[in-house]
């Protein structure tokens, strides 16, 4: 089958306009075939994923890298940047399943960021910030004596919307209660206000606050609370010299009726022998308090008795 195409041809002369027309024959009509062009953009397709496939990372990883740039902080567990053959979960039949595709690594917490080098990175950026320790204060025991109030903070670093961790708002303050000066009853008062923020085992007072949004206001809190007790156990109120050996919290031996009873022992003994002379000496006193207020053991039973003995004179 033929068919016939006219091709237009406009051009000017100086007589005038003329058209041209040219004859062209073709043989047949083209035929569309849109089975071929899709097959053949599949087929095009299908190359192009195939090229595009890449292999898990670890395989292009070198033994001397730097894995600080790897994994530079904290985040998900990734199977193809980890070149460790990790395993995590319960599989009946066989033995647990790999790193990649599993859930059970992409849940837990991972530390490959805090290695060795990266701890050492770290440390080497911040020692610009750092100062020498002080040449005047060469052991602990004398910072301690010249800054004996120690605050604990905690700072975080997270992936939350808000800038502040609830957490680094909570400030801790601690002293010895031998860094602080005190008579008896002022102590006394001083323990009575403290309450169970006393450790007499370790004579350590702490204070500890998270009721304000901010840090520094917990910290300023928990020394208002340290300043206000110290000087309101100075104060002497007239119901305080009501109290009577009941109310006390601990066990003094100047204030009981033990010693009105020793000095009567004293004085019995003084009749049936004038020679002997005894008297209630600061080791007795502090052996009794140290029996009644501390716990028992051996060591205060024996010191308790040895007193005893010279008392007696046995």
């Amino acid at each position: 089958m033929q068919r016939k195409i006219f091709q237009y041809f406009p051009f000017k002369s100086n007589i005038g306009s003329r058209r041209a027309y040219s004859e062209v024959v073709e043989d047949d009509f083209r035929v569309l075939n849109l089975r071929a062009e899709q097959t053949s953009t599949r087929r095009l397709r299908k190359q192009k994923k195939v090229d595009t496939i890449i292999g898990p990372r670890t395989d292009k990883m070198s033994e001397n890298q730097d894995w600080t740039s790897v994994w530079p902080g904290s985040k998900t567990f990734h199977p193809s940047s980890v070149p460790l053959p990790l395993r995590q979960g319960f599989n009946e039949k066989g033995a647990p399943p790999s790193k990649f595709a599993n859930a059970e690594l992409m849940k837990i917490p991972n530390f490959l960021h805090l290695t060795p080098l990266a701890i050492k990175k770290h440390c080497e950026a911040i020692k610009p910030y750092c100062t020498q320790w002080p040449k005047e204060i060469p052991n602990e025991k004398e910072w301690k004596d010249l800054y004996p109030i120690e605050v604990i903070t905690s700072d975080y670093c997270h992936g939350l919307p808000t800038i502040r961790n609830p957490l680094s708002r909570i400030v801790t303050l601690k002293i010895k209660m031998s860094s602080l000066k005190f008579d008896a009853r002022s102590k006394d008062k001083f323990l009575r206000l403290l309450g169970e923020h006393y450790n007499p085992d370790t004579d350590i007072i702490t204070i500890t606050s998270d009721r304000c949004p901010a840090k520094i206001q917990n910290f300023n809190f928990c020394l208002y609370i340290l300043t206000a007790c110290y000087f309101e156990s100075h104060v002497s109120e007239p119901w305080e010299n009501l109290k009577q050996e009941k109310d006390m919290i601990s066990y003094e031996f100047s204030r009981n009726k033990s010693k009105e009873t020793i000095e009567k022992i004293i004085e019995l003994i003084k009749k049936n022998n004038p020679t002997v002379i005894p008297k209630i000496t600061l080791d007795l006193a502090k052996s009794i308090e140290n029996f009644i207020n501390d716990v028992e053991c051996e060591e205060n039973i024996v010191e308790y008795k040895n007193e005893v003995k010279k008392l007696l004179g046995v």
